[in-house]
């Protein structure tokens, strides 16, 4: 299947380009840019020369739709809400790396993006689409629109959803402390990412204000969650990679192998998914590269908390990874398909 990636010049493009350029099932057809096009692909990315030697093209749905069976758009967040609809409307099958359509409620957007939001119709339309979560929504005949996750949020939720869904922590109990690496923060310098600012150095940000943070509360008042979550994200002078660090009080009296269990058992038939033994803990390291997310689980007998370790790369669990791997369930592929990448290391 040809396979289109707007925004290719991006962190995440790019790792939608290195998946894509050995996926068994698709074949990238056509780059884009809003602002780079005419130029070479590997202007931009030296690493891609005799890989993905492609000319990057003006984003024009009529053609875009003529060209590709899928486009993935891998934009800034308010870029998205004005390329989707006019894709769609040309029949193209969408999947959105953005924030653009996650949101339901559009006053949320508003709020937390300072954005003005995509049309209700298409929000409407969009799946959110975390395969371990929802993975039947996706494999719905008539989707033709997929809204990909947060970095954050998939770290998270993915960290919440055994002990959420089955009713197991009390409300205004869960607080997360999560890091990202800096590639999270896309490729414009700011004051905040340069060297000398971040590195030998470690930095909260948008503390109680994340972005995300409606994202995670969206999907906990699907299982029933009804309380505000306390979220707060640090920057670490590394590259890529996220923690999220996760605690709950527990509503009922389980023991550290009963957790143990739950989490094996809820995420037993899921590939990319790894949890760790008894007293083991994941590191970013351990999913460098990789799809997978690591998760380590601790009960602390003393406060009745549990905490949970989630790791992902967030350039691929949390973006082009998962993009991949919603197409591939989208079109009926095998869901590992371009995705089977040993973690680097070290």
């Amino acid at each position: 299947m040809k396979a289109g990636v707007i925004g290719a010049t991006g962190y995440g493009g790019a790792e939608l380009l290195r998946i894509l350029q050995s996926h068994p099932h698709f074949e990238i057809e056509a780059v884009y840019s809003s602002s780079q096009q005419g130029k070479s692909i590997v202007e931009h990315y030296p690493h891609l020369s005799d890989i993905v030697p492609m000319t990057l093209e003006d984003i024009e749905p009529k053609e875009i739709a003529r060209k590709t069976g899928v486009v993935f758009l891998a934009t800034p967040s308010g870029i998205s809400a004005e390329i989707a609809p006019l894709l769609l409307q040309e029949g193209c099958t969408v999947i959105d790396l953005s924030g653009d359509f996650r949101l339901k409620n559009t006053n949320d957007y508003e709020t937390w993006y300072k954005k003005s939001p995509a049309p209700k119709e298409w929000i409407d339309q969009a799946v959110y689409a975390m395969p371990e979560l929802n993975r039947e929504q996706i494999k719905t005949k008539e989707t033709k629109f997929i809204s990909n996750p947060g970095c954050y949020p998939t770290a998270t939720l993915l960290g919440l959803a055994p002990l959420v869904k089955r009713g197991l922590v009390e409300e205004n109990s869960i607080l997360v402390d999560a890091k990202s690496g800096v590639s999270g923060a896309g490729q414009t310098a700011t004051f905040g990412t340069i060297f000398n600012e971040l590195n030998e150095n470690f930095k909260i940000y948008k503390v109680n204000a994340h972005q995300h943070i409606p994202e995670i509360e969206q999907m906990l008042a699907n299982w029933n969650y009804e309380s505000p979550i306390t979220f707060n994200t640090h920057l670490v002078p590394m590259t890529r990679g996220i923690m999220a660090t996760i605690y709950g009080k527990l509503s009922a009296d389980v023991t550290q192998e009963e957790l143990l269990e739950l989490y094996s058992n809820f995420y037993k038939d899921e590939p990319f998914i790894r949890i760790r033994p008894d007293g083991v803990f994941p590191a970013t390291k351990e999913v460098y590269g990789s799809n997978y997310c690591d998760m380590g689980i601790g009960l602390d007998t003393r406060t009745g908390r549990v905490t949970v370790v989630s790791v992902i790369d967030n350039l691929m669990k949390g973006a082009a990874g998962q993009a991949i791997q919603n197409a591939n369930i989208l079109f009926g592929f095998d869901e590992t398909a371009g995705l089977q990448f040993t973690p680097v290391y070290p």
